[in-house]
């Protein structure tokens, strides 16, 4: 099941597990500058709002329609990145576990491939290649396309049809737009066989919560005035980790996805008459305030390689100097000072030598 809760989505899998449950959120960021340099990881800035398509069924072109899912509005070069939110039962030791692919324009975040509903399996004894599925709770959350190891471009929105949104520097036409995840829930009986319940732990008051088809067109269409993409911006250091479980562990019977349709602040406007927030503040004014940036690591997950068709991908800014254009304004270098450091479990004690 499928439900937009408070601007997020809310992924439940009751069939599978009474706790198979997954919130993600699109969290509005500072855009990078896309200078050639590798930025540390920006901060959130709040959700980016979200509606039911359902609801604005006389305003949105048919074909959105038959995809169904929600709308989300972004300024021209605006960027964002996705929070990964995974229930965390009581007494487990471990958020419940989900494989998840993340799509721009139906072209897989990670690998660069088409999009596809079935998770890859990574080629036996092939530790360090791709893959097109990131495990949840491993991967907090993906700020962009996975062009080199440990190395992302940030997801920055552009028109759909103007040539700089992935889906069309490798497809050639932007017919799709937008964003789209499937999600698959660990099988119910793995998951207690993994992580029997601890029935000796007692809740701390500091325990929180960790916390629609899509339809396949048969022809390529014009994109709907203020249909927007997602291009390639600024480069940061991210990882994308391979999966630490069994590829027979996950339900593959068992998925839900969504399609987020992006659209700009004009046409949010006209398709649901409110307002979309304010424009975000610019790295500059960011860093000008001596607020944080973050540099998140993991030391027990093994990261997987970049992919080479999305290291193809040219940036938004290195595109439109070809075109002689200039689509990202304030695009001036910054020299974050204040990055804080964050790593998957901040309360593990390190073992040294004695």
């Amino acid at each position: 099941m499928l439900e937009l809760q408070n601007n997020t989505l809310v992924f439940s899998f009751p069939e599978v597990h009474p706790e198979a449950k997954l919130t993600i959120e699109f969290q509005r960021t500072l855009r990078i500058p896309d200078d050639g340099r590798d930025y540390p990881l920006p901060p959130g800035l709040g959700r980016f709002p979200m509606t039911h398509i359902d609801d604005h069924r006389q305003r949105v072109p048919a074909s959105w329609m038959e995809r169904g899912g929600v709308l989300l509005p972004m300024y021209q070069s605006e960027a964002m990145w996705v929070n990964f939110m995974p229930h965390h039962p009581e007494g487990r030791g471990s958020a419940y576990p989900f494989a998840v692919k993340v799509a721009a324009g139906k072209i897989n975040a990670v690998s660069g491939e088409s999009w596809n509903n079935d998770l890859k399996k990574q080629p036996e004894g092939w530790f360090d290649g791709p893959v097109d599925y990131m495990v949840i709770p491993e991967q907090p959350w993906l700020d962009g396309y996975y062009v080199d190891k440990g190395r992302i471009r940030q997801f920055v929105a552009m028109p759909l049809g103007a040539g700089y949104s992935a889906e069309e520097q490798i497809t050639g036409k932007g017919e799709f737009g937008g964003a789209q995840i499937i999600v698959y829930p660990m099988r119910g009986d793995v998951f207690e066989r993994r992580f029997p319940k601890q029935h000796r732990r007692m809740r701390s008051a500091n325990d929180t919560d960790e916390m629609s088809m899509l339809a396949d067109c048969c022809c390529a269409q014009a994109a709907p005035e203020g249909a927007m993409g997602l291009g390639a911006g600024g480069a940061m250091t991210q990882e994308i980790y391979e999966d630490p479980y069994d590829f027979t562990d996950w339900a593959h019977d068992r998925s839900s996805r969504c399609f987020v349709h992006l659209v700009n602040s004009l046409m949010w406007r006209q398709y649901t008459t409110t307002e979309p927030p304010q424009t975000p503040p610019t790295a500059r004014e960011y860093e000008r305030s001596c607020l944080p940036w973050f540099d998140y690591y993991n030391e027990t997950a093994t990261t997987s390689s970049g992919s080479p068709i999305l290291n193809k991908v040219k940036s938004v800014f290195n595109l439109g100097q070809e075109k002689g254009e200039q689509p990202l304004p304030e695009n001036e270098p910054v020299d974050p000072k204040n990055v804080v450091g964050l790593k998957k479990n901040p309360n593990e004690v390190r073992d040294g030598d004695f």
